[in-house]
């Protein structure tokens, strides 16, 4: 991948859950349609509490599931269509071909892309990669923009999370 805005990197701190719906809630609220992040962090790691936050932010308020065991869970909103993906249990990356994957790059819906590693080569760079580690106490989240939607999203985060 090449980090094109590197200079914007940010790395932040979630306390607890709560902190870490309320990053995702912002980065919903002013995430453009179109846009592509990776959410990379280890099991238990608030990967899926990201993106229940981050679909709050985008106004759906139904239950948020792990897409685990089906690859895709995909949310309608108000604004754009969110496809959030878990390639945990992907066995090989031709499998996301066999889902249509790149039907889902269609520049008006978001993608939100658990364990982007296990697709290697397949997956186009992101807007946004966001690493999450474990800290004490919460998780460290590291923001790494590729393109300006992804600046945009790190710029927006600097102003408005605690």
């Amino acid at each position: 991948m090449r980090d094109i805005q590197s200079q914007r990197l940010l790395e932040t701190k979630a306390t607890d859950a709560s902190a870490m719906e309320e990053l995702g809630e912002i980065l919903g609220r002013e995430c453009p349609a179109g846009t592509l992040i990776y959410l990379q962090g280890d099991l238990g790691a608030g990967k899926t509490t990201l993106v229940r936050g981050f679909l709050k932010g985008r106004g759906y308020i139904g239950r948020v599931k792990s897409p685990t065991y089906t690859l895709l869970e995909p949310y309608s909103t108000r604004r754009s269509p969110v496809y959030h993906f878990d390639l945990y249990r992907l066995k090989s990356p031709e499998e996301l071909e066999g889902i249509g994957f790149r039907d889902y790059l269609d520049g008006v819906g978001i993608c939100l892309i658990e364990w982007p590693e296990k697709a290697a080569t397949l997956l186009p760079d992101p807007d946004l990669h966001i690493r999450i580690a474990f800290a004490e106490p919460g998780r460290t989240l590291t923001l790494v923009p590729y393109t300006q939607s992804g600046g945009f999203l790190v710029d927006t985060v600097l102003k408005t999370y605690r």
